[in-house]
């Protein structure tokens, strides 16, 4: 019996119309996002970094400050790096407990296994491994049964035994005697 598809309350095009719209709406909500970001990175510069008064120093003081600068910028460098091994560390860890989750979970894909037949010597090395080398034959520890067999009856002449097998049982006599 198939089971018959509820059908939208909502046709193709107002779908289509809707689509669009919500498109558009997370393009424009995008771009005022990345306009933010944009604003907040020259606000920080210019509250981190103060414009320069270069106009009247000398050559001595460019230099001074040149090299204040590079020490500075080192000093950053040294503390991005640490941050970036730090956010990589991070990283590894939480996939490798990710992965543990999703093994203790069983999550993961598991192969469609396929349907063999083995023999029970063959399950039970595979069990026990290379510890048993002696093979098992179940069946010499069976117990062995002796069946009896059934007493057949000798076969004789059936016109003897036409009375007894008539099922009248001696009545064909008392018949026979009353007349």
């Amino acid at each position: 019996m198939k089971y018959k598809q509820k059908k939208s309350k909502i046709t193709a095009s107002r779908r289509l119309f809707l689509k669009t719209k919500l498109l558009k709406k997370a393009a424009a909500m995008l771009d005022t996002e990345k306009e933010e970001k944009r604003v907040e990175r020259e606000n920080t510069l210019n509250e981190r970094v103060p414009p320069l008064q270069l106009s009247g120093l000398s050559v001595q003081e460019l230099q001074n400050l040149c090299k204040d600068m590079h020490r500075k910028i080192d000093v950053v460098d040294e503390e991005r790096y640490d941050v970036a091994a730090k956010v990589a560390k991070n990283d590894m860890e939480i996939e490798n407990l990710s992965q543990k989750i999703f093994e203790l979970k069983g999550k993961l894909k598991r192969p469609n296994l396929k349907r063999v037949r083995i023999s029970a010597e063959a399950m039970l090395g595979a069990l026990l491994g290379s510890k048993q080398k002696e093979s098992f034959d179940f069946k010499a520890n069976l117990k062995t049964v002796k069946k009896e067999e059934e007493k057949k009856e000798e076969v004789t002449d059936w016109r003897k035994n036409v009375e007894a097998m008539s099922g009248m049982e001696g009545r064909k006599k008392l018949f026979d005697a009353g007349q």
